[in-house]
């Protein structure tokens, strides 16, 4: 099934002004489903981000619940910090984690939606069984690490491939993509069965953030619509 829990679009606070978080997050309130806030350490990726004390801070001054995505070695001792201080979902690189079953329940104990993250290189099926432990699984459309990007094409059927293991698997796991999302774009994603989509530049690149995540939602849903 396509689309099952229904579109949602989570506007990415790596191309907002920083100067202005609390502004701009209030911007796609009522029109986003969440406000997706990507954590880089400068280590598991190149680049440095925001990170717990912002989300803290975020998590105060923000209507839309946070979608933390974490970029960083060693996300076992760092994961639950997020959690704990309020982000309603909290992913986590398959890539980094050293015992992910255990993180992903660690997360769902304290509250947060459990998310697995994989990069474009890395295979899906290998992890099919952790799919019960998780809400969501996040495949990335770019190299992780800075915004902006080019969307890759070539993850298109790890999306298909992903949507068959989840349908497979019964339960209501969330398929979000992050990378070099717009109304370019979106279509394809939709179509190829993701249903949570992250998008920085097609969103606060926009002259109009607010409109143009009603865009990207109409043209996601026109996609559903013609499965």
């Amino acid at each position: 099934m396509f689309g099952a829990v229904g579109t949602q679009i989570s506007p990415s606070m790596l191309s907002a002004d920083f100067t202005r978080l609390a502004e701009e997050a209030e911007v796609v309130a009522g029109v986003a489903d969440w406000l997706h806030i990507d954590v880089m350490d400068g280590h598991f990726v190149p680049n440095l981000t925001l990170g717990l004390p912002v989300v803290e801070a975020l998590q105060k001054a923000a209507s839309l619940p946070l979608d933390v995505h974490l970029m960083i070695e060693d996300p076992d001792r760092w994961a639950p910090g997020y959690a704990e201080a309020g982000a309603a979902s909290v992913t986590f690189h398959i890539e980094a984690a050293q015992a992910p079953v255990r993180l992903a329940r660690e997360l769902r104990r304290i509250g947060a939606r459990a998310g697995l993250a994989l990069k474009p290189a890395t295979p899906v099926e290998p992890y099919a069984d952790l799919l019960p432990e998780l809400d969501m699984l996040l495949l990335m459309t770019v190299e992780p690490g800075f915004g902006g990007q080019k969307f890759l094409d070539i993850v298109l059927p790890k999306i298909r491939r992903a949507r068959q293991l989840i349908d497979r698997h019964g339960g209501e796991v969330w398929l979000q993509i992050d990378g070099g999302v717009s109304e370019n774009t979106i279509a394809r994603c939709a179509e190829a069965g993701a249903d949570v989509f992250v998008a920085g530049s097609a969103v606060y690149g926009a002259e109009d953030p607010a409109a143009a995540c009603r865009a990207l939602r109409a043209t996601a849903e026109a996609a559903y619509d013609r499965q």
